[in-house]
C-alpha cells in the first residue's frame, strides 16, 4: 500500500513538534533525568483538535458526524493552549543552561498556540460553507471563553477532557458552583477572560496579518 505524503499542515506540525521533543532528548540524555517529560503526553493531547478539525474538514454537509466531530474538537481544544502555562514548570535546573529551558518551554508554549489556530482556522472554514460569516466570526470568539475556562479547571483543578465520561458529577458541581458564585470564582472568570481575549488576539492576528502585509499602506 502507498503511503499518503504528508501535506503542509502536517510537515509543519512536524518540525514544530520534532524540535521541542529533541530539545527534551538532548535534556534528558545530558542529564540523565526525566524532567519536563510530561511534554509528549501533552503535546498528543494538544494535537487532538487538530486531529478532529482535520476530520471536520473531511464532511461535505452539517450531518450527525460533522457535529461528532465538532463536539470532539470543543472538549479537546483547550489541551492545546493549555501548553502555555506549562511555562509555570520552568526555573533554572543546573547543569543545564537557563537559555535551554528557557528555549524547551517557550517552544511548548507556541506548539500549544500553532495547534489551537490550524484547528480554529479549520473549524471556521467548514462553519462558513454552512452559516453566515458574521455569525461565525462572532462564534470563534464566544468558542474560545469555554476554552479558556478549560485550561484553568485543567491546571488548577487537575481535571482533563476524559472526565467527562469519567468523572462528570465532579465536573458538572464544580462548573456549576463557579456559575452560581461568580464573586467567590472571580479569579476563575478573570484568568477563563484574559486567556480567551490574549487567544482572541492571537487569532484574528494570525487571520489579518497576510492581507495587511500585503497592502501599500506602510506602518
Amino acid at each position: 500500500m502507498k503511503l499518503k505524503k504528508p501535506n503542509d499542515i502536517q510537515k509543519l506540525v512536524s518540525i514544530s513538534t520534532g524540535f521541542t521533543l529533541a530539545l527534551l532528548v538532548m535534556r534528558g540524555l545530558y542529564t540523565g533525568t526525566l524532567t519536563y517529560f510530561f511534554y509528549p503526553w501533552n503535546l498528543f493531547l494538544g494535537m487532538l483538535p487538530v486531529f478532529f478539525s482535520g476530520l471536520l474538514l473531511k464532511e461535505k454537509t452539517f450531518n450527525y458526524r460533522s457535529i461528532l466531530w465538532l463536539c470532539l474538537w470543543l472538549l479537546f481544544l483547550p489541551n492545546a493552549p493549555y501548553l502555555l502555562t506549562d511555562i509555570f514548570h520552568f526555573k533554572e535546573r543546573p547543569p543545564i543552561p537557563l537559555w535551554f529551558d528557557l528555549m524547551l518551554v517557550v517552544s511548548g508554549a507556541w506548539n500549544g498556540i500553532l495547534f489551537c489556530m490550524i484547528s480554529l482556522f479549520r473549524v471556521e472554514k467548514f462553519l462558513k460553507t454552512h452559516a453566515n460569516t458574521k455569525f461565525v466570526n462572532i462564534l470563534m470568539f464566544l468558542l474560545l471563553i469555554p476554552c479558556g475556562y478549560g485550561i484553568y479547571i485543567g491546571r488548577y483543578l487537575r481535571y482533563n477532557s476524559w472526565d467527562i465520561v469519567t468523572n462528570p458529577a465532579g465536573l458538572i458541581k464544580t462548573s456549576t458552583h463557579h456559575l452560581h458564585h461568580p464573586v467567590q470564582s472571580l479569579n476563575v472568570w478573570m484568568f477563563t477572560f484574559v486567556f480567551a481575549a490574549f487567544l482572541g488576539i492571537v487569532y484574528f492576528t494570525i487571520k489579518k496579518l497576510p492581507r495587511m502585509l500585503y497592502t501599500t499602506r506602510q506602518f
